[in-house]
């Protein structure tokens, strides 16, 4: 049984939660799914990769939410010629003739990593560690980011000159990959009428940096039962091509799985997932609830499956 505490505390996250979908949606219209994947990242202390086609305000986006939680909010557009220094910071010499860290732009709450596919691998893994570890390493010295700390980065699906995917090791480390369709009529009408006015949108901020850090801890907290811990982890398990669950059809749609970090985000999504939807412990449909966005971009299609025009969500509905 949890403490009476734990249960006020998950009610305020839930409320907290509910606030903070109004004030983004005086901005941000539609895209609630986004919204809600952006945020049960941020509760459960995950990054997020959006892949969607320019202008569907993936920068304000995130714009809107670092105002509304009280965050520091860096953006870095990703280009060929960025070097790992453009992110992290480098060692300058002083006019004192000591060398001096000068802090990059990751030194933030909330990074936006606009087409992270645009630069090279050395330069991608640069931030990587910084979302693995919460630090980073400069000339010997590791400096430690703020809390919370989360990467939102965004992929264009369509361009595919000059980019240079993410290998499955890096897309590994974000918690959720979101995609972003185009706006229905009713929406785009009103994102329109919006925009085109000199009408400026005010939001309020809801939480601040230390309550954020207080819910992650909290829905670290949450219990889970035996069997919701064991549905997440066969689920990931039978992604796995001539492993213990995997299907026959399994073997032939998909070349490889989803690793053990899938398992562990799945509990923690799932733990998140419950508490904005007023539980106090999650049960299988919270893990299939954001199932989804975890795994398709963990698992690796064959070539049958291309072939037979079938997505990796299409895919991940089978293990249902």
């Amino acid at each position: 049984m949890q403490h009476r505490s734990d249960v006020e505390a998950a009610d305020a996250l839930r409320q907290a939660y509910q606030q903070i979908r109004s004030e983004i949606g005086k901005v941000i219209i539609g895209q609630d799914e986004v919204v809600k994947f952006v945020l049960v990242s941020i509760f459960s202390n995950g990054h997020c990769l959006l892949v969607g086609v320019p202008g569907l305000a993936k920068t304000l986006l995130v714009q809107t939410i670092a105002r509304v939680l009280d965050l520091d909010f860096k953006r870095i557009q990703f280009t060929p010629d960025l070097m790992p220094s453009d992110i992290i910071g480098s060692e300058i010499l002083g006019e004192d003739r000591n060398f001096k860290f000068i802090p990059g732009p990751v030194f933030s709450n909330i990074i936006l990593a606009d087409e992270i596919n645009r630069t090279p691998p050395k330069t991608q893994a640069a931030l990587l560690e910084a979302m693995q570890e919460k630090s980073v390493t400069a000339a010997g010295i590791t400096h430690k980011l703020a809390q919370p700390f989360f990467v939102l980065a965004t992929q264009n699906p369509i361009e595919q000159e000059g980019t240079y995917p993410l290998p499955e090791a890096q897309l590994d480390r974000f918690m959720f990959s979101v995609a972003l369709n185009y706006p229905s009529f009713q929406e785009e009408l009103q994102v329109v009428k919006n925009t085109t006015s000199t009408v400026q949108t005010e939001v309020n901020k809801i939480l601040n940096a230390s309550q954020i850090t207080y819910f992650q801890q909290l829905v670290r907290n949450i219990p889970v039962t035996d069997h919701v811990l064991e549905y997440a982890v066969k689920l990931v398990s039978k992604t796995r091509p001539n492993g213990e669950f995997a299907t026959p059809q399994i073997n032939r749609l998909l070349s490889w799985g989803a690793g053990p970090r899938a398992s562990q985000f799945l509990i923690l999504g799932a733990k998140c997932h419950a508490v904005i939807n007023g539980k106090y412990s999650p049960d299988i449909e919270d893990v299939q609830a954001i199932a989804k966005p975890i795994l398709s971009h963990r698992i690796v299609r064959s070539y049958h499956a291309e072939a037979e025009g079938l997505s990796a969500a299409d895919i991940i509905q089978q293990l249902f």
